[in-house]
């Protein structure tokens, strides 16, 4: 009697979407993921903002000249003298901190030490490397803290909330500020251009570059005429030309002057996808179904386009940081005390010979590669997640 044999089961392989191998090269793709994670950290910095800030004044801009151009990690103690009732600003509660800083609500004064006497308080003065010494002074308990009170109780309230020993840990620029602080608030000023550009080339660049792919004919060679000229304009010459028209530096001017110096790179890649997809087959069955022109592009062709243009995206965004750091070294971008990267190199080169300009210098360069540096590698391990040809292991 012959034995049965039933037919050994076969395992159909689950057919998955090309997204998912997308993420696998991505994930697997070390230096990628490692630019990813600064991009995400200096991100959670950004968006927390002054929150997070040693220094939460408006631009963190706290200075305090006794210190200037301190090393980074000495300590200091600081002497909060509260302010006239008239002079006091309101607190701007948790989202307008999160927005514009806090308005301090002290007067500050480093000083060497402090004794009381009777009902007077008497401070050393702070001695400083670059900055003469003032004389002790002598203030009145009441005049600390901001209202009459027995003297000891007052003495209490002073060495509780009017006595602070802070940590510079990365030392002050030439105006006593604390560097941490405006390292730290840069990230928001140099993410939201590189964002802000992006938004603006991609939207421009797509429209252009759609137009004159899909249209063709006189309308293609005037467009890539267009490209062809603002493309022979160097970028930073472009920039400026944009500012003296609007007529302003500051901040939103350097945003939108940067975008509309970028959108050229997404044209011309949007005008040759679009050249090569205009002759596909699905193109052909939208046209004999009646589909509107504006809908065949929107709908059907951009999609196609996602991979090459998201590579592209991550490469301008460097690109925008590096443009807005050169443009605000010269003095041409964003405008003191606005805490620039490039703006504060400028102001550490000023003072190159000495130790402060070293550190000055050094700390926001440093900062400014390894960000342009992140935004690259993931550029690189996107172009080689979206490539079929690259190997999962």
């Amino acid at each position: 009697m012959a034995a049965s044999t039933a037919p050994a089961p076969v395992a159909a392989a689950s057919a998955r979407p090309p997204g998912y191998y997308v993420r696998q090269r991505l994930l697997r793709n070390t230096p990628a993921m490692l630019g990813l994670g600064f991009i995400v950290l200096c991100t959670l910095v950004a968006l927390l903002g002054y929150w997070v800030l040693p220094d939460n004044s408006p631009n963190a801009n706290n200075g305090l000249v006794q210190l200037q151009k301190e090393a980074p990690g000495f300590r200091a103690t600081i002497l909060r003298l509260a302010l006239p009732d008239s002079a006091r600003a309101e607190s701007r509660g948790v989202l307008g901190t999160w927005g514009g800083g806090q308005v301090p609500q002290f007067r500050e004064v480093p000083i060497g030490g402090y004794r009381f006497q009777a009902d007077s308080l008497l401070t050393t003065p702070y001695q400083n490397h670059s900055a003469l010494a003032d004389q002790g002074q002598r203030y009145s308990l009441a005049e600390v803290v901001g209202h009459p009170g027995e003297p000891g109780a007052l003495r209490r309230e002073i060495e509780q909330g009017h006595l602070r020993q802070r940590t510079y840990w990365l030392g002050t620029d030439k105006a006593g500020r604390d560097e941490l602080s405006r390292l730290l608030l840069g990230t928001r000023v140099s993410l939201g251009i590189g964002l802000v550009a992006v938004l603006i080339s991609v939207v421009l660049g797509m429209l252009i570059g759609a137009v004159a792919g899909y249209v063709g004919g006189w309308v293609d060679s005037l467009l890539l005429g267009l490209m062809t000229v603002v493309w022979s304009i160097p970028g930073i010459m472009l920039v400026i030309a944009i500012s003296l028209a609007l007529d302003s530096k500051g901040v939103w001017t350097s945003f939108v002057a940067v975008g509309l110096t970028m959108w050229v790179d997404v044209a011309r890649v949007v005008r040759g996808q679009m050249l090569s997809l205009r002759e596909k087959t699905f193109v052909e069955a939208g046209r004999v179904l009646g589909l509107p022109q504006h809908r065949l592009i929107w709908r059907h062709l951009l999609p196609n386009m996602t991979g090459p243009l998201i590579v592209l995206a991550t490469s301008n965004f460097a690109a925008a940081i590096l443009l807005e750091a050169g443009l605000s070294f010269l003095g041409l971008g964003v405008q003191p005390p606005a805490p620039s990267w490039g703006l504060m190199v400028n102001e550490g080169f000023q003072l190159l010979g000495t130790t402060a300009g070293f550190w000055l210098t050094l700390l926001p360069g440093l900062v400014i590669s390894l960000l342009v540096l992140s935004f690259n590698l993931l550029g690189n391990g996107l172009r080689d997640a979206y490539d079929p040809k690259t190997p999962l292991s």
